[in-house]
């Protein structure tokens, strides 16, 4: 995939989603992850609806937009790397996030944890591990492990 169709400071990939309240979202954002909204991209509607925003993490654009009537909600499933998982959470959790995957240890050194925020994005947060050995795979009665079963789990119950 060629960088040189991308603005300089771009990325190759962006999420997009859709959901009802976007400024809400996009208050989640700002204080979970310690971002701010990118103040040239926010573009409303004359009745007020968010048809554009763009919060930026890292080197990628997350970007977030009312749903309009006739329009489906589009919610994402979301990585993000973090320095604490645990941490992310807390503020997420207090922010009405379910924490869905407490922070595990994963595999090449990394932990992971996910949240169902508000708006039903599903994020997955890793942080780096550096020493930690990679976990023995452990499948219980049920047929998965804590990774597995946490996301089935979380999955099942968003309609």
């Amino acid at each position: 995939m060629s960088m040189l169709h991308t603005p300089g400071h771009g990325a190759v990939l962006n999420p997009f989603v859709m959901v009802e309240d976007a400024a809400g979202l996009i208050t989640f954002v700002s204080e979970v992850f310690d971002v701010g909204e990118t103040p040239e991209a926010h573009t409303e509607m004359p009745d007020g609806k968010l048809i554009h925003s763009e919060l930026r993490l890292g080197s990628v654009d997350l970007m977030i937009v009312d749903r309009l009537d006739g329009w489906p909600l589009r919610p994402g499933l979301l990585q993000v790397w973090v320095t604490d998982v645990a941490t992310v959470q807390k503020r997420a959790a207090e922010r009405g996030a379910r924490i869905v995957t407490e922070p595990t240890p994963f595999y090449g050194e990394t932990t992971v944890g996910r949240m169902l925020d508000p708006w039903q994005n599903l994020w997955w947060l890793y942080a780096p591990a550096p020493g930690q050995p990679d976990p023995a795979p452990h499948w219980d009665d049920e047929g998965g492990d804590t990774i597995f079963t946490t996301l089935d789990a979380a999955l099942r119950t968003l309609r």
